[in-house]
């Protein structure tokens, strides 16, 4: 049996994501590397994208209290 492991190409369309904005997360180390190539195995990235943060999560500004009047 052949293991089949996501290129950098196939792990950002499993996220949904471009491929250029996968330099921007912190990603799982690969399970196999051939040469300087990754690879992921297609749990090991749904394990890591279930308990990334979600967009905005701990960050921006805090945003104005509403004033008396204001809906």
């Amino acid at each position: 049996m052949t293991t089949e492991y996501l290129s950098f190409t196939q792990l950002a369309e499993r996220i949904g994501v471009k491929t250029g904005a996968l330099g921007h997360y912190k990603l799982p180390q690969p399970d196999a590397l051939i040469g300087r190539t990754r690879g992921w195995l297609p749990e090991t990235i749904d394990r890591w994208n279930a308990s990334r943060p979600g967009r905005g999560v701990g960050g921006g500004r805090p945003r104005k209290k509403a004033e008396d009047g204001d809906h």
